[in-house]
């Protein structure tokens, strides 16, 4: 972990072991640390179960792990993935990843609406015999 010594949270670790909201602050150091990708790929390998790691708190990674069970070197597929990216165009794809994601999430934690159950197509037709 010769990587760590470089990391944005080197002398703050406990903060990067909070929970609930707390890892918003947490996760806003990852944004700016040189050392991000080592240390997801780190976590992802290795399978933490605590902490924020890379940017990603660990019901991201578990969530991560899960959707790609068969990528086996978290560090070799991440540097495919960011290669030919600068810093800053690396920060926008996991920004615009995480928000996605939230999105899902929150999507899937509300309840149906009128509007949503209204628009769903009718099961009562022929083609829901099929």
């Amino acid at each position: 972990m010769e990587w760590a010594v470089r990391g944005a949270c080197r002398g703050s670790a406990e903060q990067m072991f909070a929970e609930g909201a707390a890892q918003n602050g947490a996760k806003s150091v990852c944004y700016r640390c040189p050392v991000r990708m080592e240390c997801l790929s780190y976590a992802l390998d290795r399978r933490m179960e605590h902490g924020v790691w890379g940017g990603m708190t660990e019901r991201e990674r578990r969530a991560l792990l899960r959707r790609n069970p068969t990528v086996v070197s978290w560090r070799q597929a991440l540097e495919r993935a960011y290669a030919g990216q600068q810093p800053a165009a690396r920060e926008e794809t996991v920004r615009e990843t995480a928000a996605r994601e939230a999105t899902v999430r929150e999507a899937a934690a509300r309840k149906p609406t009128v509007r949503d159950i209204a628009s769903r197509p009718d099961r009562s037709g022929p083609e829901a015999a099929a």
